[in-house]
């Protein structure tokens, strides 16, 4: 049974224990206005709070995933930044997030765009995509995890290198470096995201939560502490579950 929600600016279609999202700010390069970042929060947790969902898809509609914070709106208040952003962290409500996520990123994902890009658990891209930190560039400091996500995951000179001169990244190279898990043809993105999360989907979700959790956690962790931490969790979880017998 398919449910489509249209809540302007953001488009959720539910399905098969799959919702994905789209940011439906196409004009704007769905920059996050001060609508869209308190939509998108509030619709993450009411996703992540629902027993029929168990997997999640973020994409963009038009040519951009996320263009970042809507400097324009920014601009016209008056207010500092962090007044203005408020409390609505997009990047901490991603990660403690039960259900998994998968980012589909169909095309520019600038600054806060590329921020929340790395903090979903898989990042999918259509081949015309691209990433570019420009932080340094407007004078803002990244908040939403991206100065320590990245070089986590692709070493510190290299991150360096991408937020430092604020230069695009392409899909192909964001998949060498590391922090894309794939890239598709732009046709087939929308399919193949839907393909991932409704092969997550299929299990049971208290399942999937707890490995999740313990890779999100481990891997905040130093390695030794993270073997042991694995340990620990195995053996009170395995205690607990008795498998059937098989002929």
């Amino acid at each position: 049974m398919e449910e489509i929600v249209d809540e302007a600016p953001l488009l959720i279609e539910l399905a098969d224990g799959v919702a994905t999202l789209a940011l439906d700010r196409p004009a704007a390069l769905n920059a996050l206005n001060r609508a869209l970042r308190a939509t998108l929060v509030d619709s993450l947790l009411e996703m992540d709070a629902r027993p029929d969902i168990r997997a999640i898809v973020l994409t963009g509609r038009g040519r951009a995933f996320c263009a970042g914070l809507d400097v324009k709106e920014l601009g016209q208040s008056g207010n500092n930044v962090t007044d203005n952003i408020g409390d609505r962290d997009i990047g901490a409500t991603v990660t403690a997030l039960k259900t998994p996520i998968i980012a589909a990123v169909n095309g520019l994902a600038v600054t806060g765009g590329f921020e929340i890009a790395l903090s979903c658990d898989i990042v999918l891209a259509a081949r015309s995509a691209w990433f570019q930190d420009t932080h340094a560039k407007i004078g803002l400091l990244p908040g939403w995890g991206l100065s320590q996500r990245l070089p986590r995951v692709i070493g510190p000179y290299r991150a360096k290198e991408i937020s430092l001169s604020a230069r695009k990244v392409t899909a192909d190279e964001a998949a060498q470096l590391g922090f894309v898990s794939r890239v598709v043809s732009d046709d087939e993105l929308p399919g193949e995201a839907r393909a991932a999360a409704m092969a997550i989907a299929q299990w049971p979700a208290e399942h999937v939560a707890r490995i999740k959790s313990l890779i999100d956690r481990g891997y905040a962790m130093p390695f030794g502490e993270a073997l042991r931490f694995e340990a620990e969790e195995a053996r009170k979880r395995n205690a607990k579950v008795t498998l059937p017998a098989r002929a």
